[in-house]
């Protein structure tokens, strides 16, 4: 075997050894090698660009709606360490995001398109559920061992390089990257419910609100090539897990 791609096999185990942490939450071990201080910095930054760069809303009553509905997700969500600062910006796109360092951030698309508050519940729940899990330090960790792998097989490959990169890079990302990303989005989910019921919304309302979500969709990605679980996995699952929590 090629040295290069020894040493990258032999790091990534070293470093699969030494960042394994157990996430109570998830009930489960997690692989990280990046640590808060640094994502926080990057939230900051992401944050800082999209509010100079992206329009916002000055409307009282929709900045309110997402402040009143927020703040009770992030106390459902035991977050209350971290101060927290909220953002509507102008898009028709329905969209929403929540930045580990204590940012949210929903869009006049999403606002328009949700029917109740405990619709918008279902959306902040899952991307604060995404926080909790700290599912970004994940995702950046298991992108980083799977470029490290790759950068190996490149370096063994000789001439071949290009074509193994290209070959290898997509069996990762199908094989690896992506189905990990599936599983994140429907950990989200049900933290997401977790917390609205907490909160006091009706955690029923998630599943109307992916129902609407799919009907809004022009088009889909197979669930073997997405990052997200498709409408009816999504929706089956979280359908079966409220039903086993009795929550109506």
């Amino acid at each position: 075997m090629n040295r290069p791609l020894i040493l990258a096999l032999a790091a990534t185990a070293a470093l699969s050894t030494a960042a394994c942490a157990y996430n109570e939450t998830l009930g489960r071990s997690q692989f990280l090698i990046v640590d808060d201080a640094a994502l926080t910095q990057q939230s900051d930054a992401a944050w800082a660009q999209a509010l100079r760069t992206q329009p916002t809303s000055s409307d009282a009553t929709a900045n309110a709606r997402v402040r009143r509905v927020g703040g009770r997700i992030v106390e459902a969500a035991g977050l209350t360490d971290r101060s927290w600062d909220y953002a509507v910006f102008v898009s028709e796109r329905p969209n929403a995001f929540v930045l580990p360092s204590g940012k949210i951030g929903v869009t006049t698309g999403l606002l328009s398109l949700v029917r109740n508050d405990d619709q918008l519940a279902a959306v902040l729940g899952h991307e604060v559920g995404h926080v909790v899990a700290r599912h970004a330090a994940e995702r950046y960790s298991s992108t980083a061992a799977t470029s490290l792998v790759l950068s190996g097989v490149q370096s063994a490959a000789g001439d071949y390089a290009q074509a193994a990169g290209a070959i290898g890079g997509l069996g990762a990302q199908l094989g690896v990257l992506l189905p990990f990303s599936r599983r994140h989005e429907l950990e989200a989910d049900r933290l997401g419910v977790d917390y609205m019921q907490r909160a006091g919304f009706r955690p029923s309302e998630a599943l109307a609100l992916w129902r609407l979500m799919a009907g809004q969709r022009q088009g889909s990605t197979p669930e073997f090539a997405s990052t997200h679980p498709s409408d009816a996995s999504r929706i089956a699952a979280l359908e079966q897990y409220i039903e086993s929590q009795g929550w109506s």
